[in-house]
This record gives structure tokens, sequence and C-alpha cells, in this order.
């Protein structure tokens, strides 16, 4: 079982810039294999979307297209740790942000980890 907790969450301008973190662990303090990881995002009344995926070397990562060029997807394997940089955002970001275990991809079905989330909100 692995568990995740996000951070870094909260409320910027438009234009502004924030970075998620994503701790992961487990029973034994830290995973037992080194998954691929992604970030979805949730806005109210929407369906859960892909924002971004990295694979288990850190080599290979896959944005979706209304943040591609704005936001990187980075992770250190020592540290368990991956991590999601938003830079320019803009109010259609809102949402609550969510980092996930699994296979690489764009659908959620690909991953069978969750955090709970942390909020972003980008004021206009």
């Amino acid at each position: 079982q692995v568990q995740l907790l996000e951070s870094g969450g909260g409320l910027v301008q438009a234009g502004g810039s924030l970075r998620l973190s994503c701790a992961a662990s487990g029973r034994s303090g830290r995973t037992d294999r080194i998954y691929d990881m992604g970030w979805f995002r949730q806005a109210p009344g929407k369906e859960r979307d892909f924002v971004a995926s990295i694979d288990w070397s850190g080599t290979s990562t896959y944005y979706a297209f209304a943040v591609k060029g704005r936001f990187a997807i980075s992770r250190d394997n020592a540290m368990n740790m991956v991590y999601l940089q938003m830079n320019n955002l803009k109010p259609e970001d809102t949402a609550v942000y969510y980092c996930a275990a699994g296979s690489a991809g764009v659908s959620s079905y690909q991953y069978a980890h969750w955090g709970q989330g942390t909020q972003v909100t980008v004021s206009s």
C-alpha cells in the first residue's frame, strides 16, 4: 500500500506560480517499488482530468494540452517526492489537484494509489 500526501496548494492571482509537492510512503516508511506518477485535477461539477505524468525514472514526461508550456512535473526518487511547478496560472486552473501512483498514462484508471488532494484557487 502506498500513501500519497499532497501539499503546496493555495490562493494565487492569475499569472502567478505555485509548486505542488507529493510525498509518497509505504508501510516500511518508503515505497516498495518506484511507480510512474501523475497529477490530475478536478474542478467543481467536472470530471477528474489528467494534468501531467512522469515515468519511474523521471526521463519521460507528458502533459495535457491545457497546461503544456506552463506546468512542469519532476520527481526525486531518493526523497520519494513528486512535484508540479505551475507557472502563469489562469482562473481555469482552479481545481483540487491530486497526486497518483501507478502506470504512466492519461487515464485515472491507470493509477492505483491516490492522495487526498490539495486545493488550488486562481483569482482573476
